[in-house]
């Protein structure tokens, strides 16, 4: 089970880095000034250099993509209820959320921008796990479906 959460999180890190950069990317052509935000203009005086503030990203980025990597590990779990994998997972992810929204400055430094931010982030996570539940439902009940029909259920 370690040898399997150290795999995920050693791919989860370089793919929360690509979708950090994709994210500046994005964030970039949106603004439309044709300049290149690799990070939120605070956090580069926040840091004191942008390249400082960067780097910290970067670290917080690879950080981030190696907890949810190492995470997944936890929808394996045969012996966990839905509700325990689930509880457990959005706690895991969430205590990573903090220090990586908050050093990187997705939300505003204050109890409200943090409330904000966190309120944003659980509907976001109810939505995605809702999606995969239903995805899942919906192949569950096709393949008893196919059971009954080739007679191999009682």
């Amino acid at each position: 089970m370690k040898q399997k959460i150290f795999c995920r999180a050693a791919l989860g890190a370089p793919l929360g880095l690509a979708i950090s950069w994709c994210i500046a990317l994005i964030v970039s052509a949106v603004v439309g000034d044709g300049q290149f935000y690799a990070v939120v203009p605070s956090m580069a005086a926040d840091c004191g250099s942008e390249f400082r503030a960067v780097l910290l990203q970067t670290m917080a980025s690879a950080f981030y993509g190696a907890v949810w990597g190492g995470a997944s590990v936890i929808w394996e779990i045969e012996r966990w209820s839905l509700t325990r994998m689930t509880f457990s997972h959005l706690a895991l992810c969430s205590l990573a959320t903090l220090p990586v929204a908050w050093l990187s400055r997705w939300m505003p430094h204050s109890f409200w921008g943090a409330v904000g931010y966190f309120g944003l982030f659980f509907v976001i996570y109810a939505a995605v796990w809702l999606g995969q539940y239903l995805q899942m439902r919906r192949r569950l009940d096709q393949i008893n479906r196919k059971i009954q029909q080739d007679g191999l259920s009682d």
